[in-house]
């Protein structure tokens, strides 16, 4: 009776009360699902996020699963009545279970991607230790040894075969045959102990001649280093001081330095040699050196030199150096170090070319001295070749080198080893000659050609004159010279070369880059940047006053590429610099000035 004034004074209950039922199958629908989900394992089994050995800062370190209350009957009773006193406590339920799901959910996906990353890291793990044991190419190894080992047995049947059946037709009685077995047991025995003895006492000796595969050892390149390169520098001049000692010594005996020393030195040797004693006595020479060298490793103060050592005063090396210091220090090393290959170098070559039959005249001397050495040792005694060999040794050493190096022109005409080693080439000479043969080929082609096509009113000097030409025109147009005057044959093409004009402030004018060319009087310089003829210079060889070498950057190695030319009309010399072929250049305006200034004296005497 007091249910009905209750509904009717509420009229907005309905719809409040079709949301609570609404929620309620929620409810039970999350039930259902939760019993589904976890019929095999507790909650609790899993692992939690913050717990986990593989989880992350962002993963399983704020955020911790909330437990989900246990509700009593009582509360579930209030949550499914919904028009009771419990409405409150039902909804505070209701969100505490879906809170719970939520984080039941981000438990169940921090252990998914937990697994995944497990997941890659093992297959990277896998995939690591493929790609070091190669198991692939282990395996297919394994499988072509299984085939050879069938392929063995095979064999090896086929081999036993015919003999087992051998043996069974030729099989003894039984008493015969169990003395054979004795026979060969005793043999085996025997066969044994010999071999253990054997590899007992020579073993070890046999394993030192096994062949072994040779390991090649790849050495690693060091940096360069300015204190590095310094330092194997002076490795290398204190590695070569013996050497070059012995050798200063030896020119030493043979220029007669020390009169008595070297007197005495002939004498001896020449009586070891007339006794046969001369290799005892350089065996003997050799055991006192290494008996010196004994007494002075173990302190002894000790120093015998036909010439005096001059100690040189050693620069301690310094830490800190700056970068123009460092550059400085590796040029020097270089200009030392290219000087020292290009020595090495010529002597290298000009062996190599006395044996490749370069120059044949050269090897001839040698081929026919090799004949007569060899058929002198194949006829005369040994005795009488080395008296003579021996002989001969000490008094070129001795006398005949020392006239030699007090007369050069004696050296010149009549000291035969000396002539071939100086006319030997180098490789260098010979492209230079190749290239100045090839060119002489030329110019004489070209000049028969042209005086095939020149007029037949005009001589050959007067068509050469009036036709030689540079790349802008005709060569006495462009410097305004008469027809007589034209390059010579050496500089017939000029030389490429920048002229340096100090005087001059503009950069325009202070550097031009052309070709010089040298006639019989005047030293001629076209500017390759200039359609007329103010650019270019023309300088008399009579007003040249001084003319030398130049280097224009004394920062870089070697004697430079410039030639410095001075005349009195300018304050500060010309000159012409990073030219290719600076030493040809400066030999011919050298010659050509000495030339002009000789004849100049003569008819100003005259």
């Amino acid at each position: 009776m007091r249910c009905m004034p209750q509904l009717s004074s509420r009229p907005e209950d309905p719809d409040r009360h079709v949301k609570v039922k609404q929620r309620g199958s929620v409810l039970n629908m999350l039930r259902r699902l939760d019993k589904i989900r976890f019929r095999g394992h507790k909650r609790d089994d899993f692992l939690d996020l913050a717990e986990s050995p593989n989880a992350s800062d962002t993963e399983g370190g704020d955020e911790i699963p909330l437990k989900m209350p246990r509700t009593s009957p009582r509360d579930g009773e209030e949550l499914r009545d919904p028009a009771g006193p419990g409405t409150l406590i039902m909804a505070a339920g209701v969100q505490d279970f879906n809170r719970t799901e939520f984080d039941r959910l981000n438990e169940i996906k921090g252990h998914l991607e937990i697994a995944l990353l497990e997941k890659h890291f093992l297959q990277e793990e896998l995939r690591k230790l493929r790609e070091e044991t190669n198991a692939e190419m282990l395996r297919q190894e394994l499988d072509r040894e299984r085939q050879r080992r069938m392929e063995l047995e095979q064999k090896i049947q086929e081999v036993l075969k015919p003999r087992a059946e051998e043996q069974t037709a030729q099989q003894p009685p039984k008493g015969q045959a169990q003395a054979n077995n004795g026979a060969d047991r005793r043999s085996q025995g025997l066969c044994a102990r010999v071999q253990k003895w054997f590899s007992e006492r020579f073993g070890e000796y046999v394993e030192d001649f096994r062949f072994q595969p040779e390991e090649s050892a790849v050495e690693t390149d060091e940096p360069l280093s300015a204190r590095r390169l310094t330092e194997n520098m002076r490795r290398l001049k204190r590695g070569a001081k013996p050497v070059t000692s012995f050798v200063k010594n030896l020119s030493a005996l043979s220029d007669w330095y020390s009169v008595y020393t070297s007197a005495i030195a002939f004498t001896v040797y020449m009586n070891a040699v007339w006794h046969g004693w001369a290799i005892p006595m350089f065996l003997f020479l050799a055991i006192l050196r290494l008996s010196l060298n004994y007494l002075i490793a173990r302190g002894w103060r000790i120093q015998w030199s036909i010439v005096p050592e001059v100690s040189e005063a050693v620069e301690p090396p310094k830490e800190d150096l700056t970068v123009s210091e460092k550059f400085q220090l590796v040029l020097d090393v270089a200009q030392k170090a290219q000087n020292l290959f290009g020595k090495m170098a010529d002597i290298l070559e000009k062996i190599k070319n006395l044996f490749m039959w370069v120059q044949p005249e050269i090897t001839q001397k040698l081929y026919v001295a090799l004949w007569a050495a060899f058929l002198a040792s194949c006829f005369l005694p040994y005795r009488l070749v080395g008296l003579a060999v021996g002989l001969y040794a000490g008094i070129k050493f001795f006398l005949i080198d020392f006239i030699f190096k007090r007369c050069p022109r004696l050296r010149a005409k009549y000291d035969t080893p000396y002539i071939i080693w100086k006319s030997l080439p180098t490789d260098p000479q010979l492209k230079e000659r190749s290239s100045a043969a090839v060119s002489r080929r030329l110019q004489t082609a070209s000049s028969r050609s042209y005086v095939s096509s020149a007029p037949a009113g005009l001589s050959k000097d007067e068509d050469t004159g009036r036709f030689h030409g540079t790349k802008k025109g005709n060569f006495h147009e462009i410097f305004n010279l008469t027809e007589n005057e034209r390059p010579l044959a050496v500089c017939e093409n000029g030389w490429r070369c920048c002229l340096i004009n100090r005087d001059r402030k503009m950069p325009t004018d202070y550097i031009r880059n052309g070709v010089l060319y040298v006639t019989e009087n005047y030293l001629c310089f076209e500017s390759s940047k200039s359609g007329s003829s103010k650019r270019n210079k023309v300088i008399k060889l009579v007003d040249i006053t001084d003319i030398q070498k130049y280097k224009v950057l004394s920062v870089l190695p070697g004697t430079g590429m410039g030639i410095a030319v001075s005349t009195p009309s300018t304050q500060k010399p010309l000159v012409f610099g990073a030219m290719a072929h600076r030493d040809e250049a400066f030999e011919t305006i050298l010659s050509q000035y000495t030339k002009i200034t000789a004849a100049a004296a003569s008819g100003s005497d005259s």
